[in-house]
């Protein structure tokens, strides 16, 4: 296992094996150990990563776009030497996989969009928005969340992930986490999803309120070359909790590798 830094200062750990790699982009306020069920999980070589301003990787500039993230995660993988990868991306890492995939698309090998949202009604712009603007004031992240990312039979069960993740929620910088937040909170879905023609999986827990199979099911429709896949009993963090069954449908999807 490497781990290591690009030239643009990029911290990322790599499980050197065979095949063609998979990278995975974490969610927002995360980093790269959200992955842990994943990295030893495959017979490709596994790359994962922090993303700017989160984890070991600094944010220096004071604003920042979904471009800025496609450009971080092309100088890793040029730097690395993959001439293609499998892309898998959660929550506002499927966001920053989109557009990588919208600009980038003959580097990829396949796509997958994990727990990603899409279309969002009046109602669930507003929640987000709230949201955003509380963690503005408190200059802190709920913890709250960790309800609508497991289970409460998961927390209940393994009190040690409850700890883990809220230690990750805290170590943020909060000017950098607040930067990314609001791209995730006003993204409009103004990827040129024609541009995506690699084999698309969009997969989602069943019990996702922010990022919904009906979301998944219509941002499929979106992409020509796509299935979706509905993870059961899953909440937002089913790469966690649910892990077997979606490590299951990632090695199903890139299987022709």
């Amino acid at each position: 296992m490497i781990n290591a830094k690009d030239s643009k200062d990029t911290f990322y750990i790599l499980n050197k094996k065979e095949n063609t790699p998979i990278v995975l982009i974490h969610g927002v306020g995360l980093n790269h150990k959200i992955w842990e069920p994943q990295i030893n999980s495959f017979n490709n070589t596994v790359l994962v990563y922090d993303i700017l301003g989160h984890g070991n990787t600094p944010l220096t500039k004071p604003q920042i776009s979904f471009d800025d993230f496609s450009l971080q995660l092309l100088n890793l993988i040029d730097e690395l030497k993959f001439e293609k990868i499998h892309l898998v991306g959660f929550s506002i890492g499927s966001l920053i996989a989109r557009n990588f995939a919208s600009k980038y698309n003959n580097r990829l090998e396949s796509l997958t969009l994990l727990c990603s949202v899409f279309q969002r009604s009046e109602e669930q712009q507003q929640i987000v928005n709230d949201r955003f603007e509380l963690s503005k004031k408190s200059r802190s992240l709920s913890k709250q969340a960790l309800k609508r990312w497991f289970t409460d039979n998961h927390i209940n069960k393994n009190p040690n992930i409850y700890e883990k993740i809220c230690s990750m929620l805290e170590e943020n910088d909060m000017e950098n986490f607040l930067k990314v937040y609001e791209l995730f909170v006003k993204h409009k879905d103004n990827e040129i999803f024609e541009n995506i023609k690699t084999k698309t999986l969009v997969m989602t827990g069943e019990n996702d309120i922010g990022s919904t199979p009906e979301m998944s099911k219509n941002l499929s429709k979106k992409i020509a070359n796509s299935k979706v896949k509905i993870i059961s009993n899953g909440k937002h963090l089913c790469s966690i909790e649910c892990a077997d069954d979606v490590n299951n449908a990632i090695k199903e999807h890139i299987k022709n590798d």
